[in-house]
């Protein structure tokens, strides 16, 4: 939950495709991994050092739970899942107490197969220096790598409704008429936000929904 873990990941599939390799470096101090996140070390029971070794753990050993219903035209329902952890091992040489401190060794993350070919099957550029300005916000993190993901494929105008969106970005607001409107308020001064890192995203605000017309991915894929 919150900022932490979305940049984790963000830095995580950034390098997994910038490397071609599974297994991610995170270098030989806490405070040099943290700038690469744009964090700044803070000590204390809720400073950035504590979160950022408790998070890193959790998320290490996570796994990502995707469920598929399908109605087929006969009126069969076909289920399936797909289970995918993060990683196989890791190894982390951080010393909280100074986290300058370089180590005898690197810390290291090793990526689970499955998981290292779901980032460079079908990556979606992202610009980290984006994700460090608005990372105060996770809700900002999540509409940021939404947004251009969902410009890297969109290919005719698409809106879409208020209520959709409130379910993806917004679980903490009530399903209703008032609900909404407060979700709406939020999301869209976030919106404005990322904007501003994000220009050529083409958006604009519907009565009913939000309106996506075709732009480019915040970072233009790579051509071979």
């Amino acid at each position: 939950y919150g900022s932490i873990p979305r940049l984790l990941l963000a830095w995580i599939t950034t390098e997994a495709v910038k490397t071609q390799s599974k297994e991610l470096i995170l270098g030989d101090s806490m405070s040099a991994f943290m700038r690469e996140l744009g964090l700044m070390p803070t000590g204390g029971r809720w400073g950035s050092i504590t979160r950022l070794k408790s998070q890193t753990r959790k998320l290490f050993g996570s796994a990502i739970h995707c469920d598929y219903i399908d109605k087929l035209p006969n009126g069969v329902i076909h289920e399936s899942g797909l289970n995918i952890h993060i990683s196989d091992n890791y190894s982390l040489w951080w010393e909280p107490k100074n986290p300058a401190q370089k180590a005898l060794f690197n810390s290291t993350v090793s990526l689970t197969e499955s998981f290292f070919k779901e980032i460079i099957s079908s990556p979606v550029p992202i610009d980290m220096r984006a994700l460090k300005a608005i990372k105060q916000s996770p809700m900002a993190l999540d509409i940021y790598i939404w947004l251009t993901y969902r410009m890297s494929y969109l290919s005719k105008r698409t809106q879409i409704p208020w209520q959709a969106l409130q379910a993806q970005f917004g679980a903490n607001y009530p399903m209703n008429a008032q609900g909404t409107r407060n979700f709406k308020k939020n999301f869209l001064l976030h919106l404005k936000k990322i904007v501003l890192l994000y220009p050529a995203a083409h958006v604009e605000n519907m009565e009913a929904g939000l309106l996506l017309k075709p732009s480019t991915p915040h970072v233009r894929k790579l051509t071979k």
